[in-house]
């Protein structure tokens, strides 16, 4: 059964990958991995098209150890060691940044900001052109809805994005695999993944979690709506919109 889910999650994967031209040979990637199912996942896919894909590319990972007495990277090491991928750790105090900045009550939002400058910059010190992160189609279409919601525009996570000031390349090779495969695989292989976040209750208040109880709370009622949602953003007619840079006239 886990050959046939890692089969599937490797196919969907090639898909996005090829679709979205993510991968080029002679590519540096740096991949984010916490420890987590889906960093896990990417790790195994980005490795296992490393050796059987004829684009050949160069891979890395690298973990933020957030400081916390709690949290250890040690099993996220071990397994990249016995892939055979260089392991890079990111230090910091979370808990001494937060106090500083004041920002107690919101940690994901300087954790997620400090994650994504370290990252960048570590990427760029190993000379790497791509950084790969584990979001998959569920969080892709979360942040659709919440960025709709929220008057942020028709927008969500894209499967290949050019840094906003620079020359790196965010991928996002599990962005057309749905979390249940990927979660299915994770727990058939009993692979390590890291514990969950001490700030557990801020993230099941948060308003990702809510849109994700939504989203699962609408399927019950339409049943298809994941892969409706996909085709959507897969399909924007602008000219149908309200923005007016889009708009066709008659010549």
């Amino acid at each position: 059964m886990e050959d046939l889910l890692f089969k599937k999650i490797c196919r969907l994967a090639g898909n996005a990958i090829v679709e979205y031209g993510m991968i080029c040979s002679g590519d540096r990637i740096l991949a984010g991995v916490s420890g987590g199912k889906d960093s896990i996942a990417l790790l195994h896919v980005l490795r296992h098209f490393q050796q059987t894909a004829p684009v050949h590319f160069e891979l890395e990972a690298a973990t933020f150890d957030p400081g916390f007495p709690d949290f250890s990277a040690a099993a996220t090491g071990e397994l990249c060691r016995s892939l055979g991928i260089a392991h890079h750790l990111i230090r910091f105090q979370m808990s001494e940044l937060l106090a500083e900045k004041g920002m107690e009550e919101k940690p994901c939002m300087l954790c997620s900001r400090l994650r994504r400058g370290n990252l960048y910059t570590l990427a760029r010190k190993l000379n790497c052109n791509k950084i790969a992160l584990g979001q998959h189609l569920d969080d892709a279409e979360i942040s659709f809805l919440m960025s709709l919601c929220r008057g942020a525009g028709l927008s969500t996570m894209g499967p290949n994005v050019r840094e906003k000031q620079g020359g790196l390349r965010i991928i996002r090779p599990l962005i057309l695999i749905p979390e249940n495969l990927i979660a299915g695989w994770v727990n058939s292989r009993a692979l390590p993944i890291r514990g969950e976040c001490r700030y557990k209750e801020q993230l099941e208040n948060g308003d990702r979690r809510y849109f994700k109880r939504l989203l699962n709370q609408l399927e019950e009622r339409i049943p298809d709506l994941r892969s409706n949602i996909l085709r959507s953003m897969s399909n924007i007619q602008a000219e149908y919109l309200f923005d007016p840079r889009f708009l066709k006239e008659d010549r």
